[in-house]
């Protein structure tokens, strides 16, 4: 009876591989060809990121998005959420250079999460269209807006980009840039299938009347944090959202580089899976609780001499899965070798365990 149990738990990860994670081939590398009529109001919510905005905003303000002439087609919102190092005297120093820049000021006294400096940032906005990113991100090229943003002028409402790691010597890094493409092949694939949950803050794009509605929703209320998330749970719908994958339109950013920091950075972001639709929760759960099913069936198979049949499926799926996250890899122009594809397939089971209350229960108070 234990053998067929396990016989179907490795069958059942296997056709949700297949079913869900093939689709990554469906996804597009944006809209070229749209022209680029319309204006982008970008927006950035910084906490004390003075170095981080030295180093990427330029990037973020010379993206190839002008009218005529080199007049640039969009505008830069930067949230001062509350600093108390230099970040003022970093924006001021680049308005000079760029005009159309502009900083909205929260005094310490009055900061209360990335949420509200977001909202500040949409009241701020002069334009429809909504680009977001994070102050230590760097866009991958200069065509970055131009492709978030076209699907949007394609009839899209809400767009879901990817937001990479720097590669960094070590294994806490290579195991954030694969859990972080993990993550990618998630909610991309779920996007394409119609079930959107969730998309990251580090680069995404939607229109206004979106980002309204989440806002105004009392479920937007309840975490300082979580604003990605949050709106595509209330305002994604299968036909409204789309993911663009285009190496072009990624952006990247140091990773945490100790454990400690990389654990206070997950427990926040599981934080808001709590808020997820019933549907999208229970195929993730199970999800987890198949692909745990499948390394404790490698460890019965130790002790069991007669499970020929699961130990055959259990070398199948790990095939399967490794492929396929090497494809995705190559796809994110991620670097990570095939050899670490078992330890961090393990990695995940006891990853998803450790962090089990902040996804069930727990919360994070603080954004930063």
């Amino acid at each position: 009876m234990f053998v067929y149990i396990l016989v179907i738990v490795i069958t059942l990860n296997c056709l949700y591989g297949l079913f869900f994670w093939l689709r990554i081939h469906a996804l597009s590398n944006g809209f070229e060809d749209i022209p680029k009529v319309c204006s982008v109001s970008v927006i950035i919510c910084a906490k004390n990121e003075s170095v981080q905005l030295a180093l990427n905003l330029p990037y973020v303000l010379s993206q190839s998005y002008n009218t005529t002439g080199d007049r640039p087609n969009y505008e830069v919102i930067v949230v001062n959420d509350g600093s108390t190092d230099n970040t003022l005297d970093v924006l001021n120093n680049l308005q000079h250079k760029f005009p159309h820049i502009k900083v909205v000021n929260v005094s310490p006294d009055d900061s209360n999460g990335k949420k509200q400096a977001l909202a500040m940032g949409l009241a701020t906005a002069s334009y429809d269209i909504i680009l977001m990113t994070d102050a230590d991100c760097k866009p991958a090229s200069i065509n970055w807006l131009a492709l978030m943003i076209a699907p949007l002028m394609a009839g899209k409402q809400i767009v879901a980009g990817y937001g990479g790691y720097n590669k960094m010597p070590g294994l806490l890094n290579a195991f954030i840039r694969w859990e972080t493409m993990h993550t990618y092949l998630q909610y991309s694939t779920y996007a394409v299938s119609g079930i959107p949950y969730m998309a990251v803050g580090r680069n995404m794009a939607c229109h206004r009347t979106v980002m309204q509605k989440a806002i105004s929703h009392p479920m937007w209320r309840q975490l300082p944090y979580g604003d990605d998330d949050l709106l595509v749970t209330i305002a994604g719908t299968a036909s409204n959202i789309t993911v663009v994958c285009n190496p072009e339109a990624f952006t990247y950013s140091d990773a945490k580089s100790t454990v400690t920091e990389w654990i206070h950075q997950k427990q926040r972001h599981l934080s808001t899976g709590k808020f997820y639709k019933t549907s999208s929760k229970i195929m993730l759960g199970t999800y987890a609780l198949l692909h745990a099913g499948v390394w404790m069936s490698l460890f019965f198979c130790l002790f069991l001499v007669s499970m020929k049949t699961v130990i055959v499926l259990l070398i199948v799926r790990c095939i399967l899965y490794w492929y396929l996250w090497e494809k995705v890899l190559n796809k994110l122009h991620e670097k990570i070798p095939l050899y670490l594809m078992p330890l961090f397939d393990l990695g995940w089971m006891i990853y998803n365990f450790a962090f089990l209350p902040y996804i069930t229960w727990k919360n994070k108070k603080n954004w930063k």
